[in-house]
């Protein structure tokens, strides 16, 4: 993509109501804009991270055997009047009549939904298990909406039910469940620590938040210090090993029965980046969900629910990675692989070499943004470093003079000369 046919909306100066660095990031960088209180629009930068992130989410839900649904963000309200939660859930809610006075709601989640399809069609135990989940845009009407993406109203989610024959096998897809959710943020360059956690308003037995560390993260966490092993890449554990360590949040922690020693135990704040529940009969009993079961039986059916904040996580991953100058993305999420840099557009050499490296990479799959604009070098760098793609390609005229170019690592900010021909075979890994 040429910047000159780009929109890329760039702000120079920090805005106001921007109090942590994801969310002055976002706004700079063009990723999003504030339509009105914890209500956005993506701009395309931002809309290229967040379809890149679902895709990943996606995709390791796709190979764990879920299966992908897309369900109305209107919801008629009888149905959460028949689980006991529509005057439950409180003023979060947004509530709607439509012109025949139906009551209707805007989705903040889809246990009733899900349900009630899911009783529509399966009647067999035979049929089961099934996991289906969606993501699509929600709406929760917070009383403070702050933090730009990582706590709006409007916000793009992963949420997944399965559905079980007995509790055991209930247990099996939640633990499933857990180890998925570890290799989903581990593609999004993130580590995540799952920690005991309130099932709230969603209800069930058992619950775990997954938590990504952060200054600015709204929850407290206690956990063992092997989780910081982990993230420092000291020490590798398997998803059911790290089910044995101890992590809680909030009120979950009480210090009298907590079994790690003093000296290993952990305090921080979090960013809650997904959460699971086991729910058990929750739903299905409230909406008399039975399968014939084997014995030919009508028996109850078992559930569990997996929810993960998928614009959440963009802001995630940005108080996660960056430095003062912009945030530095993980390849997996990057709007664009490589940025391409002409400082002098209209050189006959820089223009050359320019179209070249931009035709080749592109044709080889790679995603250049080339900045091919007349603005001054010191600009352009910035921007560069501002939106933080993982690899830029400064193209000068001295260096043109000579067939070498700079690349330059933006997690690492190493910067080094190359030919062309070398450049490619870094950038192409050949």
């Amino acid at each position: 993509m040429r910047l000159s046919q780009y929109f890329l909306p760039l702000l120079k100066e920090n805005p106001s109501e921007a109090q942590i660095v994801s969310h002055r990031f976002m706004l700079r960088s063009g990723m999003i804009r504030q339509q009105s209180a914890g209500l956005y629009t993506w701009l395309p930068l931002g809309q290229r991270v967040l379809s890149k992130v679902e895709n990943i989410v996606a995709d390791e839900l796709n190979k764990a055997g879920c299966i992908r649904v897309i369900m109305p963000t209107l919801q008629p309200a009888d149905l959460w009047k028949e689980s006991g939660r529509y005057d439950a859930y409180g003023k979060e809610m947004l509530r709607i009549t439509d012109r025949h006075e139906r009551d209707l709601l805007y989705s903040p989640t889809c246990e009733e939904m899900i349900v009630d399809n899911f009783r529509s069609f399966v009647r067999s135990y035979k049929s089961l298990p099934i996991n289906m989940y969606q993501i699509n845009w929600k709406f929760r009407d917070e009383i403070r909406p702050r933090f730009g993406v990582m706590r709006g109203r409007e916000f793009f989610m992963k949420d997944g039910y399965s559905f079980h024959a007995d509790i055991e096998d209930a247990k099996r897809e939640y633990n499933k469940m857990y180890d998925v959710y570890h290799k989903i943020f581990a593609r999004l360059g993130l580590t995540a620590i799952a920690v005991n956690a309130d099932s709230g308003p969603i209800g069930g037995a058992v619950s775990h938040e997954f938590q990504v560390i952060a200054e600015t993260g709204e929850s407290a966490l206690y956990y063992d210090a092997a989780f910081d092993d982990i993230r420092a890449g000291k020490l590798a554990m398997s998803s059911e090993e790290m089910r044995k360590l101890y992590a809680a949040a909030d009120e979950l922690h009480i210090p009298e029965k907590c079994p790690v020693p003093k000296e290993r135990l952990r305090e921080a704040r979090g960013i809650e980046v997904g959460q699971i529940f086991l729910l058990g009969r929750k739903y299905t009993d409230a909406m008399n969900v039975d399968v014939t079961g084997a014995d030919g039986q009508l028996q109850r059916v078992e559930m569990g629910t997996y929810g993960i904040g998928v614009s959440r996580l963009l802001g995630a991953i940005i108080e996660a990675s960056h430095d003062d100058n912009g945030i530095i993305w993980p390849e997996s999420v990057a709007p664009f692989d490589i940025g391409l840099i002409n400082l002098r557009v209209g050189d006959i050499k820089c223009d050359a070499i320019c179209e070249s490296l931009y035709n080749s990479l592109s044709e080889q799959g790679k995603e250049v943004l080339y900045d091919d604009t007349d603005e001054r070098a010191g600009g352009k760098f910035a921007s560069m470093d501002l939106i933080g793609l993982p690899w830029q390609i400064v193209v000068g005229p001295k260096g043109a003079e000579k067939g070498v170019v700079e690349l330059k690592n933006r997690k690492t900010s190493e910067k080094q000369e190359f030919t062309v021909d070398d450049c490619l075979k870094i950038l192409l890994g050949a």
